[in-house]
Order: structure tokens, then C-alpha cells, then sequence
């Protein structure tokens, strides 16, 4: 199991990559290592936040991929009827854009501090950006 330390805000988390049931995009990820960019909340989705990556290609398609991530998990949209992103579910998501509903690939999953996210989000909603860092634990 791969182990990974996420900084968002002023918040740490412990994670683990989904390796077994994401492979492609967990490797993909892991050559991207350390990730550095920011969050800022979602426009449809619900409770979440979101990078955007724009025409950013992971090289991956679907694989392990949902609409609803539950809270503390992180998917990976590749790319094509909306732009790449990485989200953040901090509480109930329907993955969307102004496209329509989307699904993402379940690559990341919190394993600690998730007493957290809402406080994140609502820093997310209220103060704008926020840094995030990802790197091997």
C-alpha cells in the first residue's frame, strides 16, 4: 500500500493511493509526485473541491470511476466532455459539470483527518483558493 501525506490549507491528512483498483491512475499520479497546485470549491457538484487541470492528460481512461465519491475520497476526471480535474469530496458529491453529471476515477482515499473536511471546504467556499500538496508518507 502506498502511503501519501496531503497538505490542504492549514490541514494535513493521511492517505493511501487506491493501487489495486485504480492502477493506471495511481501510477500516473505517483510520476507527478510531489503535486503542488490549489483548490477552490465546485460549481455543481456539491460538497467538494476541485483542481482544475484543464487539457492536462493523465493518460488514463476510466477505471474504478463514480459519480458520488463519499467524503475523504479523491478521483481523477481524464479529461473529455468537461477538462481534467482532481476532486476532493468533503461531503455529499454528485460529480457534475456544466456539461452534466461526470464520473472520476477513485484513486485517493483519506485515512485520517477527515474530522477536517467540512472545515475545509467552508475555508475553501468562503476565503477562495487554498494550497494543496501531495507527496509519498
Amino acid at each position: 500500500m502506498t502511503k501519501l501525506k496531503i497538505t490542504a490549507g492549514p490541514f494535513t491528512f493521511d492517505a493511501r493511493l487506491e493501487t489495486g483498483s485504480a492502477p493506471k491512475t495511481s501510477a500516473a499520479f505517483l510520476k507527478r509526485l510531489p503535486y503542488e497546485s490549489q483548490i477552490v470549491h465546485v460549481r455543481w457538484s456539491g460538497e467538494g473541491v476541485w483542481v482544475p487541470l484543464g487539457d492536462e492528460d493523465f493518460g488514463v481512461g476510466y477505471e474504478n470511476h463514480t459519480s458520488h465519491p463519499a467524503p475523504g475520497h479523491i478521483i481523477l476526471y481524464p479529461g473529455g466532455i468537461s477538462e481534467t480535474e482532481i476532486l476532493l469530496a468533503y461531503g455529499g458529491v454528485d460529480f457534475s459539470s456544466k456539461m452534466g453529471q461526470l464520473a472520476g476515477n477513485h484513486f485517493v482515499t483519506l485515512t485520517s483527518g477527515l474530522e477536517n473536511l467540512p472545515a475545509l471546504g467552508k475555508k475553501t467556499l468562503w476565503e477562495g483558493a487554498q494550497p494543496i500538496r501531495f507527496e509519498l508518507a
